[in-house]
């Protein structure tokens, strides 16, 4: 009985130092945030001129450091031509021809950011999709066109993934052709024109 209630005590024990252990963590750490630190008025590693007659090598020094220029603040007329860049790279983006199916699948074949069991399995999934659009335009199948507009866009998705990394300029042609291509595979007549 005595063993147990000593165990105990001494579990007590252990509890309350590891709370007065974890409080003082705690106020430590919230007295430490509170704080900041002095501003300097020098850089920490100034260092006295060198005698006239002797020069220091930079290199040479090694705990030597120069202090940062701060960067200066953009003047009004190179914040406006920033603008104007930013807004002429989607204006360019969209002056790109839109891909066809024709070239799309050219282009795919010949890049090299896809490997060629990826591309065998691409171009099943993309025969897969035209074989859906046939289907649904002969009114085979119960699907809708929204439904085909999701595997659309998972498949190009997926091409999209798997470009993006290592032909980025695919990538984007394929990001700006999206729509094009969709609009070519909704329409009925359009899409009877494809030769693939």
């Amino acid at each position: 009985m005595r063993d147990t209630s000593v165990e105990s005590g001494a579990q007590q024990q252990l509890m309350s130092l590891a709370r007065i252990g974890a409080l003082l963590f705690v106020l430590l750490t919230a007295g430490c945030a509170g704080v900041e630190p002095a501003p300097a008025s020098q850089p920490p590693h100034t260092r006295a001129a060198p005698p006239a007659g002797q020069s220091v090598s930079k290199a040479g020094s090694p705990g030597a450091k120069v202090p940062a220029k701060a960067p200066a603040a953009p003047t009004p007329t190179e914040q406006s031509q920033k603008k104007e860049g930013a807004a002429s790279a989607p204006q360019k983006q969209q002056a790109l021809p839109p891909l066809d199916l024709v070239s799309l699948e050219n282009r795919l074949k010949e890049t090299s950011a896809i490997g060629l069991f990826s591309k065998i399995a691409l171009k099943n999934q993309v025969d897969d999709l035209l074989d859906q659009f046939r289907a649904y335009y002969q009114g085979n199948v119960k699907t809708t066109l929204a439904q085909l507009r999701q595997r659309y866009d998972v498949l190009l998705l997926k091409v999209l993934s798997l470009l993006q990394d290592d032909d980025q300029s695919l990538a984007t042609a394929i990001g700006a052709s999206r729509e094009a291509i969709w609009g070519v595979l909704a329409d009925r007549q359009k899409f009877a024109n494809i030769q693939l």
